[in-house]
């Protein structure tokens, strides 16, 4: 029986150690973390104490070895050691940069980029890990110079016990960095965030009031760690909260989606989240008969829907299917946010159903909000990603003219408050424009920081409509990628959710439209690549009254996604350009493009 409280007092917590040493003597003995084992049964626990003495031992041993102060990449598979390790890093003062374990060369690559951009040779990491990298790249470049260590590994364990039980260093001060969260990279530039304890501890809180947490609250999370969506869900706001997480490797998700629910029902998750196409693989798990070994889904009272577009479909199709299991519509909280205000934004809380508007899309292609309704003859849903809470502040500004937008206008999302963290690692200017930008004819001292997002506002809740920069425009009217891809996806039964990815190339003459679609070899034995591009083609262009140039069909796993599911439009526009695209099949002589044939 758990004695958690609701998140603990300012005068007690200023940094995410501080919280843990309050846990490890309020609750020693109480189980902070478990990793399920395919994503069922319990293979690792950790309590508060032993969290605390690892992560304190840790920390010593970065003292001592002159970590402290630096930074160093975390390079580890889903599991426990992440969180022991980086917890010991906060402790230490080591600014930690997770990452990905890379399986291919690029992955290499990023983590060499990563590393060279933090200023550290340091990768810290398992015994595993570190023996399976040098099996795997230990001949290569990108690991020139680099230093492995493993903290699991005997020898680094028995040093950790002969140190001084706690780091000799000062306490990390709340404005130290606590993370360099790099983001995505979509343009193979990955920039490192600088996230302080300040920064995690306000959106911490805010997640909480937002979505509490209570003294009954249970985590279970199959996001990757190393995702601030993930970080943030799994490690810090369950340590925040006094209340245990269940954790669990995506890949086991990913394999059979039903484990997600069953462990939900099993523990008692009351706290779950993930981005849209994770509710929709498991409304096909249920169509499809796979989802029997789900028990009662009555005490998830938060499932945060966030990371990427949220679709209405999906929320409803989710909510009908799951009823029986006794999933409320109110527990679907739809989210935004982004790594630069540590995570959460804004959100939807669980005291209401999502919100959705029905918005003319003709209007939105211009820029303006129209609310029409569900059956208007060419009308979209928009659904909300709920409102801010405390201190944070989102305003819609134009991009161009810097000035407010005026209601019913869609434009930049901007935000300001405790979470926006301290800028991009070695790069001042690009910081300056995107961390504290300020909205022309007003005084803000702090500024704003520019998501990059469009959207606007609607009785004080967020609408997200897509990025700047994804946009796409023909004839001085806006396209969402994001509505091509869907309506690319829905042309063809047997499609996958985050399966396409539509942008706009300039062949020297004009602009063309292109849309890649992903296949596995079912839908391209029953459907055909020919006949698999007719259908996305009429499908874009009854939809949206737009011609898709050229549409590519490539094999699933071709297009480069986010560590989140996401699919990175201009990573994948980057390796049309280059021809690095595998497509299926030759494209017709009036549509040839760059792509090379698998």
């Amino acid at each position: 029986m758990t004695t958690a409280s609701p998140g603990p007092h300012a005068d007690q917590v200023r940094t995410l150690p501080d919280a843990l040493r309050l846990r490890s003597e309020k609750q020693p003995d109480e189980t902070a973390y478990v990793f399920l084992r395919d994503g069922e049964e319990p293979q690792s626990t950790l309590t508060y104490r032993e969290l605390h003495d690892t992560a304190t031992a840790r920390a010593a041993v970065f003292a001592t070895t002159g970590l402290s102060g630096t930074s160093a990449v975390l390079l580890y598979p889903s599991g426990l050691e992440f969180i022991r390790t980086l917890l010991g890093c906060m402790y230490g003062r080591v600014a930690g940069a997770p990452l990905q374990v890379p399986r291919r060369r690029e992955g290499l690559r990023r983590l060499r980029r990563i590393a060279d951009d933090a200023g550290t040779s340091t990768v810290l990491t398992t015994a595993e890990t570190r023996d399976e990298m040098l099996d795997r790249f230990g001949g290569l470049p990108e690991l020139a110079g680099l230093t492995l260590l493993a903290t699991d590994a005997p020898e680094f364990t028995r040093a950790a016990v002969v140190r001084p039980p706690a780091p000799a260093d000062p306490d990390p001060d709340p404005q130290d960095i606590a993370l360099l969260q790099y983001t995505s990279g979509s343009t193979g530039d990955p920039k490192g965030v600088l996230v302080s304890h300040a920064n995690f501890l306000a959106n911490v809180a805010e997640t909480d009031e937002l979505w509490p947490c209570e003294p009954d609250g249970t985590v279970v999370n199959w996001l990757p760690l190393f995702h601030d969506m993930g970080m943030l869900f799994g490690v810090v706001m369950p340590l925040w909260a006094g209340i245990p997480s269940y954790l669990m490797a995506p890949d086991s998700f990913i394999r059979r989606p039903a484990r997600w629910l069953e462990a939900i029902s099993r523990f008692g998750g009351t706290h779950s989240a993930a981005p849209s196409f994770a509710y929709e693989l498991c409304v096909r798990a249920a169509a499809e008969g796979k989802t029997e070994a789900v028990g009662d889904l009555s005490r998830w009272r938060v499932a945060a829907n966030g990371a990427e577009p949220v679709r209405w479909g999906t929320v409803q199709s989710f909510t009908d299917a799951f009823a029986r299991h006794g999933f409320r519509p109110r527990a679907m909280c739809p989210g935004y946010g982004l790594a630069e205000n540590t995570l959460k934004a804004t959100g939807d809380g669980p005291d209401r159903e999502p919100a959705v508007l029905w918005l003319s899309a003709e209007a939105l292609r211009e820029g303006t909000v129209e609310i029409t309704g569900e059956t208007a003859e060419n009308s979209l849903p928009l659904v909300s990603s709920g409102t801010t809470v405390s201190g944070t502040r989102v305003r819609i500004v134009d991009p161009r003219s810097r000035r407010a937008c005026p209601p019913g206008r869609v434009g930049e999302i901007w935000v300001s408050g405790p979470c926006v963290a301290g800028g991009y690692l070695g790069r001042p200017e690009e910081s300056e424009h995107t961390f504290r930008a300020r909205v022309d004819g007003e005084s803000d001292a702090a500024g704003y920081l520019r998501t990059g997002d469009l959207g606007f506002l609607s009785d004080s809740d967020l609408y997200v409509t897509g990025r700047v920069k994804d946009v796409i425009i023909r004839q001085g009217r806006n396209h969402y990628p994001q509505d091509i891809e869907l309506s690319a996806e829905r042309s063809v039964p047997g499609l996958h959710p985050n399966s396409t990815a539509a942008f706009s190339v300039d062949d020297g003459t004009r602009e063309r439209l292109v849309v890649v679609v992903e296949a596995d070899g079912r839908v391209l034995k029953s459907t055909g690549v020919e006949a698999l591009r007719d259908c996305v083609r009429r499908a874009v262009h009854d939809d949206h009254r737009l011609p898709a140039e050229e549409i590519l069909v490539v094999r699933r796993g071709a297009l480069p996604k986010t560590s989140s599911g996401k699919i990175q439009r201009r990573a994948c526009k980057k390796l049309y350009e280059e021809g690095g695209l595998p497509v299926s099949a030759a494209a017709p002589a009036n549509a040839a493009g760059p792509g090379r044939e698998a």
